[in-house]
């Protein structure tokens, strides 16, 4: 048996730079990995079989979609029981089936003996999921084009975050469709790029005081859920150096300075979903 932790992510900036002709979007965003995650177990079986505390349809389950997707890479119809407990939860923004996607491919690659590469995996993910490609990069990565293209960083640091989700989920392609983009794209890119590089280097430093954050997704939401509004001000009346929406949503991050201010905040966020987390760093 072989038994996989899937991070959960934060994105410390997203800017959406222009809709494809593909539909997607293009991106720049800066993603950190976080210790909350789900746990996955894998076993040699005849079948495909996966166990869940997660109330949703086999096949729409993004592990059972990575099982299929490498079965049709490889033309191999092998079986596996997959075991999933979950605690990252659905439609937060924080990359949880996406992550359990990819740790299934890195999983089943090694179970089935299969020794494909990380860019073959790479690949494969994302058919699966614009989110997916991040997850064989960890910890830290600059994610652009529309999640495909990745680029992996160091980072010895760790933060603090108070994560905090309302009692509903924000569909991602709502949230995307919402979007009024601008149409000079050049000058804003390369603005974009020298930003979020400078952000890395301030978190690279530690110097959290310096840092600004943003995501070109929140307006909209916030104009359509203003509870997620009321969730960023909070954290930073109880003690966060700044808050943001991550990814779609509806997750909201505070940093804090240590654990035991993220601690003491949790009093106010009394009926929510919320973790305390540390992103993960080069070990």
């Amino acid at each position: 048996m072989l038994i996989y932790k899937a991070f959960a992510k934060i994105n410390w900036a997203v800017s959406v730079i222009k809709k494809r002709e593909d539909g997607y979007h293009d991106i720049v965003s800066l993603i950190h990995a976080i210790d909350l995650h789900d746990t996955l177990s894998f076993e040699p079986s005849e079948t495909v079989d996966i166990e869940t505390n997660l109330s949703i349809k086999k096949e729409e389950n993004l592990v059972y979609k990575a099982i299929k997707a490498l079965q049709d890479y490889t033309g191999l119809k092998k079986g596996v029981k997959v075991v999933l407990k979950k605690e990252i939860p659905l439609g937060a923004g924080l990359g949880g089936g996406s992550s359990d996607a990819a740790t299934t491919l890195k999983a089943l690659n090694k179970l089935w003996k299969l020794n494909l590469n990380t860019d073959t995996l790479h690949e494969i993910g994302a058919s699966i999921g614009s989110d997916v490609p991040f997850f064989f990069y960890l910890p830290i990565c600059i994610v652009e084009g529309r999640g495909d293209v990745v680029k992996p960083l160091k980072i010895s640091r760790s933060y603090c975050l108070l994560l905090v989700k309302p009692n509903f989920s924000i569909s991602t392609e709502w949230a995307y469709k919402s979007l009024n983009l601008k149409t000079e794209l050049t000058t804003e890119y390369q603005k974009i790029n020298n930003n979020i590089w400078q952000l890395y280097n301030y978190l690279c430093s530690g110097e959290i005081d310096k840092i600004c954050l943003w995501n070109d997704l929140e307006k909209s939401v916030l104009e359509r859920y203003p509870e997620i509004d009321k969730i960023k001000k909070k954290l930073v009346e109880a003690g966060a150096k700044i808050s943001l929406l991550t990814g779609s949503g509806s997750t909201v991050f505070g940093l804090f300075e240590d654990e035991v201010k993220a601690k003491d905040a949790l009093r106010f966020f009394k009926g929510y979903w919320c973790r305390v987390v540390h992103t993960l760093s080069e070990s």
